[in-house]
């Protein structure tokens, strides 16, 4: 909602930036697609690492 309103103030005051900021939203959300994957996989293998450093403290936690 706050990105909206933001595009709307952006819209009154300068209209051309505003279609313009409209248009390559999305190309830039396509190109940005590899490095979330990337993050995603990134985020599995340092929980992975996390889980298998913690195990034995776990195990011995009982």
């Amino acid at each position: 909602m706050i990105t909206f309103i933001a595009w709307i103030i952006l819209f009154v005051l300068c209209w051309p930036l505003a279609i313009l900021a409209l248009v390559l939203y999305p190309i830039f959300w396509i190109l940005t697609i590899p490095f979330r994957i990337l993050g995603i996989a990134v985020d599995g293998v340092l929980n992975l690492l996390k889980g298998i450093i913690m195990l034995p403290g776990r195990i011995l936690q009982r």
